[in-house]
């Protein structure tokens, strides 16, 4: 059992500030699945967070929303399903908090202008040598 997320890039999340909720799973399983809850809802309120700062609220709400949620029911065990619905909100909250690197203004280089000069006085040469002959040709 976990006591919380780490995101990456992201502060440590304990697990009191997330709701887990468990449900009966749908889809095939027999008699166990019509007994037992092992479906899990992994609910994060982001207003409500303590951990994160108001930066870090904000880009998770910009891009996720004010709720974010993590469903699993893919194992039979409840706690396996517990620990893959924390593993995929931390990995959601991980994009949500990723900066993007600002992009670095470039220049092209002298060899990739005269390049692109010479390409076009090639390709203006074999246009001009289709041509059909003038008068004073």
């Amino acid at each position: 059992m976990r006591a919380g997320i780490r995101p990456r890039g992201g502060p440590f999340i304990p697990v009191g500030e997330i709701t887990l909720r468990a449900s009966r799973s749908s889809g095939p399983g027999g008699q166990h699945a019509n007994v037992t809850a092992s479906r899990i809802e992994a609910v994060f309120e982001v207003e409500g967070s303590l951990t994160l700062n108001e930066s870090q609220k904000a880009r998770v709400t910009r891009k996720l929303g004010p709720v974010v949620t993590a469903v699993s029911q893919d194992a039979r065990s409840q706690t396996r399903n517990r620990d893959l619905a924390l593993e995929r909100l931390e990995s959601k909250l991980a994009d949500a908090l990723a900066v993007p690197r600002r992009r670095r203004p470039t220049k092209p280089t002298r060899a990739s202008k005269t390049r692109r000069l010479e390409s076009k006085r090639h390709r203006s040469e074999t246009k001009r040598s289709r041509r059909r002959p003038g008068p004073d040709d």
